[in-house]
């Protein structure tokens, strides 16, 4: 009997791995498709940003939006024209893309602003807006810098490999039906 409760044990461990790691798969896999579908986007149709289902991001790269969005940080941009005031927008100056907070609307004259600048931007025209942000996610440009590494790409290959023999392992020694 005891025998038995071991077996099923072992049965159903394997079963939530297995199911763990169909997730971790799905997961990873869905990342890749995106990086792909964003570096075609960008490098060989030579736009300037990606447009993945209505929505593309940006890592943050200087502190004029300090407290609300910081160096580092990523924002998520629904790409629209439907702006409102006191929303954050990002629009295109030049070959530069701005997040600021819209202050004032003025017909297609837009008047922006960092939150953390003493004075307002020069005033953007509606057709320079790419949309506004949906959300932030803190610190991504840190992690991003730390897992690209040389060094931390080394040691998470090392470890999908030895997870890979492990789990081979597992399931060797486990090969019961």
């Amino acid at each position: 009997i005891k025998g038995l409760i071991n077996l099923k044990e072992s049965k159903i461990i394997r079963k939530i791995i297995g199911i763990l790691l169909d997730i971790l798969i799905l997961g990873i896999t869905i990342l890749i498709i995106i990086g792909i579908y964003y570096l075609y986007q960008v490098k060989i149709q030579k736009n300037n940003y990606a447009n993945i289902f209505g929505y593309t991001f940006f890592e943050v790269a200087t502190g004029s939006m300090a407290n609300t969005i910081n160096i580092g940080d990523v924002v998520i941009v629904k790409i629209t024209k439907k702006v409102n005031e006191n929303d954050i927008i990002v629009y295109q100056d030049e070959n530069n893309f701005i997040t600021h907070r819209l202050i004032e609307k003025n017909g297609d004259e837009l008047k922006t602003k960092g939150d953390a600048n003493n004075s307002e931007d020069t005033p953007v025209e509606m057709v320079q807006v790419l949309g506004k942000v949906e959300k932030i996610i803190p610190k991504i440009g840190i992690w991003k810098k730390v897992f690209m590494s040389p060094q931390m790409l080394g040691l998470i290959s090392a470890f999908v490999a030895f997870l890979g023999i492990i789990i081979n392992r597992f399931s060797k020694n486990n090969n019961i039906e």
